[in-house]
This record gives C-alpha cells, structure tokens and sequence, in this order.
C-alpha cells in the first residue's frame, strides 16, 4: 500500500524559510507525478506545486512562484518543496500527494494518495 508521509513542518517568522518532505514507501516512486497542497483554516485545498516523474517539467500557483521550490530524488522516494520568503499567508496544512496514471495536474482530484499533511506557521 502506497504511503506518502511529509516532514518540516513548523513554525517560522516571515522573510523565513522551511524545506518540507514527503517520503513515498511502495510503489514505484519514479514513476509518480507529485504534487504539493496547502489548506488554510477555514478555506478550500489549494494547488502550490507539482512535478513530473522524471522532474524535467513543475509548475507553481502564482502566489508562490519565484519563493517556493519543487523537486524530487528518485533514489530516495522523496519530493521536497523548499519554500523561501514566507509570508504570513503561507500559514496552512501542507499536503504531498501523487499519482501514478501520468496525470501532471493542479487538481487535486487527479492524485490518488496524499499524505496527512504538515502545519507550517509564519508570524509575522
């Protein structure tokens, strides 16, 4: 059974920066397009970032783009996002999720596994 876990999570002031990850046991992780989710308090799940399987292609919501990073190690199973110049709107859940039918997508209901999700809190 495919299980996504992320780790990194925590508290930050803004201008900060924190490197999230999100280990993938079974499956054949190279193979997974992954993505990167946030979920503030009181507001829907919101695509942040996602990467093909092989890395070459990602793509990111404007609100992160140019501070937030996406990238893989498919020998470790894990994708990362590092995430720089935090903002205090960057407060949310964190979720990693992937899928293994190609689909290099911001939708959420294209990912078939999804982690539990980390907090990440910037003060400001």
């Amino acid at each position: 059974q495919v299980q996504l876990v992320e780790f990194g999570g925590g508290l930050v002031q803004a201008g900060g920066s924190l490197r999230l990850s999100c280990a993938v046991s079974e499956g054949t992780f190279s193979s997974f397009f992954m993505g990167w989710f946030r979920q503030a308090a009181g507001k829907d799940r919101e695509f942040v970032a996602r990467i093909s399987a092989t890395g070459v292609r990602t793509s990111y919501a404007d609100s992160v783009k140019g501070r937030f990073t996406i990238s893989r190690d498919n020998a470790k199973s894990t994708v990362y996002l590092q995430m720089n110049s935090l903002k205090p709107d960057d407060t949310a859940v964190y979720y990693c999720a992937g899928n293994n039918k190609f689909y290099y997508s911001e939708d959420p209901e294209s990912y078939d596994y999804w982690g539990r999700g980390t907090q990440v809190t910037v003060s400001s």
